[in-house]
């Protein structure tokens, strides 16, 4: 007897991988696959022994570091000075100084002058 049903969809794992490494969410990576989620979810049960969740946080993993990888180009190689900046801030701890001077000394004066006004008062 024949086997009923639809035919198996298998899961291009290198795309999956790349998807997952580009942070995509789990119905992009489906739709890209060409898979529903659950179909997806089901693979990676099938594949990994875990759920999609577990499989994700990991890979992404490598796209944290292929974003670090080219932030630090940035402000090394290509002397970007706002990248050096926000990374000086991020992994170095430094901030923009602002001082603010609370001791206010003395009064503020203000003068409105209209020459209609002056003429009415008189």
């Amino acid at each position: 007897m024949a086997k009923m049903g639809r035919p198996r969809k298998d899961v291009d794992w290198d795309l999956f991988n790349e998807l997952c490494t580009i942070q995509c969410t789990e119905a992009e990576i489906a739709a890209c696959l060409k898979v529903s989620v659950d179909t997806l979810e089901r693979r990676c049960q099938e594949e990994f022994e875990c759920t999609f969740a577990d499989v994700y946080a990991q890979k992404r993993e490598g796209g944290k570091t292929s974003l670090r990888r080219a932030q630090w180009l940035s402000a090394i190689e290509s002397k970007n000075t706002a990248m050096q900046i926000f990374l000086g801030k991020n992994m170095l701890g430094q901030a923009d100084k602002q001082e603010i001077d609370s001791n206010i000394s003395g009064a503020i004066e203000v003068t409105f002058s209209d020459p209609n006004l002056d003429e009415w008062a008189k």
